[in-house]
């Protein structure tokens, strides 16, 4: 009988997608977004398994098959942070598929969308720069093959990467109602 209870808590709690390929920002933004609402917050990466990781590492996309219980374990921590501290709860996850968010809506409710995007060109320098994680700057053209668009029925917003950093968090905030602090 719990987990009607925790399915409940989780729906009323409100969430926080901030989702786009790797490397467009969605863990500085999304922790931000956190601290702004005074949030909790997941980290999709700390969820990948270790073949995940190893797939990645070594220049191979991960399928279908390979994130459906990724995503799962994203609304498995998204639920469990709801449970420790309350709502709301941001996520930063690439959800690149309408498919990814649909379950994720499905599994938690509502969810307000903030996509991150920005030109090739920048993403790819940006990867390259990054220094210990696992996603190569080789595997940013699958990852652009792969990613579907937000739907007009997703209600989400889509913001340029190419911004400052404060400047794309204020308009996040204004997209989903939230205020700084």
């Amino acid at each position: 009988m719990a987990a009607p209870i925790e399915r409940r808590k989780a729906r009323s709690a409100g969430f926080v997608l901030v989702m786009g390929v790797s490397g467009a920002g969605k863990s500085t933004i999304g922790r931000a977004l956190a601290d702004s609402l005074g949030a909790g917050f997941v980290e999709a990466d700390d969820y990948h398994s270790a073949g995940n990781i190893e797939k990645m590492a070594a220049g191979q996309s991960l399928s279908d098959d390979d994130r459906w219980p990724w995503m799962k374990a994203i609304a498995e921590a998204a639920e469990g942070e709801v449970e420790k501290h309350g709502g709301p709860v941001v996520i930063a996850c690439s959800a690149l598929k309408k498919s990814y968010r649909d379950f994720l809506r499905a599994r938690l409710g509502s969810i307000s969308i903030v996509h991150l995007s920005g030109a090739k060109e920048l993403i790819h320098e940006r990867l390259q720069a990054r220094q210990a994680h696992f996603m190569p700057a080789e595997l940013l053209a699958s990852q652009l093959a792969t990613l579907e668009a937000l739907a007009p029925e997703e209600g989400g917003i889509a913001l340029s990467i190419g911004e400052a950093e404060d400047a794309i968090v204020s308009r996040a905030l204004q997209s989903i109602g939230g205020a700084r602090n």
